[in-house]
């Protein structure tokens, strides 16, 4: 299969997830289990078809690399479990890791909290030719932030501009945000992994239950179920309210994480096919210097 049969198929595996309209967006649409048109006996399939985008975004990330025209972001945004640590590693497991570079955001340092909310964020950017993933990002500042009041009371905001308006405002800056960094050459593309709360609820248990994985489990996580239904309600309006043509969202169905893993394979190879990468041309001047070389070492004594 080359390069464009497997941009066409990944176009089509990512297209019912990605949202670039938001107006008439409802969570409750999207299935937290949905695997498409696989089932569960389709598994090894799936299997191959990740390892077939994995090979195709080393490829990708090779030009996007060679060129030096373009970066790409990639921000992940989810409920605690949702897997968003499994996906980057699985699908992004073939990528050079020069032409890769990964920020996780927690909760905001004094030093952070003494400037704007998207400064820290804005320090992670990616250079040119190289792919950079937000774990969590700015769109922190209108979930966990929105959802748990008193945060904003901490970034000293002045107080005419704390208005009853303010997500609407920090949305309307997000929008604009993001459209400035594609107009810069930083193609966005967000990832909302879709989790179900009864999922959740069973990858806790198991964190709980299994002592292998007793270290990714934080009490503070349990707590943060208690405000499932206001995040959810964060979550959509906040991609009601960006989703846009250049930087789309795409809520992905994370109950399954063998179909997870596959989708956003498909939703990143499908950005970086979209910019048309090619290894750069060589000029008459350099092609005189390549055969210039191949002459002096044809004519080196062995």
């Amino acid at each position: 299969m080359n390069m464009d049969e497997i941009a066409k198929l990944a176009k089509e595996f990512a297209a019912p997830y990605r949202v670039t309209a938001g107006r008439r967006f409802r969570l409750a649409d999207h299935d937290p289990a949905d695997t498409g048109r696989l089932s569960r006996e389709d598994k090894p399939r799936a299997k191959e078809a990740l390892q077939r985008g994995i090979e195709a975004l080393a490829e990708l990330q090779e030009k996007l690399y060679a060129q030096d025209r373009w970066a790409v972001l990639l921000v992940f945004q989810a409920m605690d479990a949702a897997g968003k640590d499994g996906a980057i590693k699985h699908v992004l497991s073939g990528v050079n890791p020069q032409g890769c570079q990964v920020a996780s955001f927690k909760a905001p340092s004094a030093e952070e909290l003494d400037h704007d909310y998207l400064w820290r964020c804005n320090r992670q950017l990616p250079e040119r030719g190289r792919i950079g993933i937000f774990n969590r990002s700015y769109y922190e500042e209108v979930l966990v932030v929105r959802v748990h009041g008193e945060l904003l009371a901490r970034q000293k905001l002045p107080a005419t501009r704390v208005s009853r308006s303010i997500w609407k405002e920090r949305f309307e800056d997000i929008r604009a945000y993001e459209r400035y960094l594609d107009r810069n050459g930083i193609l966005v593309r967000k990832i909302f992994l879709n989790v179900s709360r009864a999922e959740q609820k069973r990858r806790f248990l198991e964190r709980i239950e299994n002592p292998e994985k007793n270290w990714k489990f934080e009490a503070g996580d349990v707590r943060e179920r208690g405000f499932w239904n206001p995040y959810m309600e964060a979550y959509e309006e906040a991609i009601r309210a960006t989703a846009t043509p250049e930087s789309p969202w795409f809520v992905v169905p994370a109950d399954n994480k063998w179909y997870t893993r596959v989708a956003v394979a498909a939703i990143v190879v499908d950005a970086l096919a979209s910019l048309d990468l090619r290894y750069p041309e060589v000029d008459d001047a350099q092609r005189r210097e390549i055969a210039a070389a191949k002459k002096a070492l044809a004519a080196e004594k062995k």
